[in-house]
């Protein structure tokens, strides 16, 4: 019978079970933390405006008279208004999304499982399914939208397929 692995996860945490029959207990393989998502958001940016940067600094740039706001916004200077991309919080998932990526690729190509349940919370699932290999999806048998990284593992299975027969019907 094939293996199969059942992963739960959210942003901050991925657990791995292998599932060798749906009369074995599930077996916990892995437990992965981000270590990233729980870093405070300020800790996480390194790249904000200190004290000294020259906007905040009042010093006038190239003998121009008016205020520094009015001077760097001439010059071309980013505004205060600037938004990245992506915000700390969201590099640092779009990272352990890759990590899991990666890590399940590695497992696959390892033969250590031919099918993947997938469960994650709404908002990191979207992100792993875009980092995920294209080999890795074509084994994904199941997928679920719940985070159950909580879920004890005596009750991983029961929830599952509470979840599948809701979907179901």
């Amino acid at each position: 019978m094939p293996t199969t692995w059942i992963i739960t996860a959210n942003a901050g945490r991925a657990r791995f079970f292998s599932e060798d029959g749906p009369a074995e207990p599930l077996q916990e393989l892995e437990d992965m933390i981000n270590n990233g998502a729980r870093l405070r958001a300020q800790e996480a940016e390194t790249d904000q405006l200190g004290t000294l940067a020259a906007g905040k600094s009042g010093h006038n740039i190239g003998g121009a008279q008016g205020g520094p706001a009015q001077h760097n916004a001439a010059a071309g200077a980013p505004n205060s208004q600037y938004e990245p991309n992506q915000t700390p919080a969201e590099h640092e998932t779009e990272l352990f999304a890759k990590d899991l990526s990666q890590y399940l690729l590695k497992a696959q190509q390892e033969g250590r499982y031919q099918q993947l349940v997938l469960s994650a919370s709404p908002q990191f699932l979207g992100t792993l399914r875009n980092n995920l290999d294209p080999h890795v999806k074509a084994v994904i048998k199941q997928e679920f939208n719940k985070d159950y990284t909580q879920v004890p593992v005596h009750q991983l299975r029961e929830q599952l397929q509470a979840a599948q027969a809701k979907s179901a019907g």
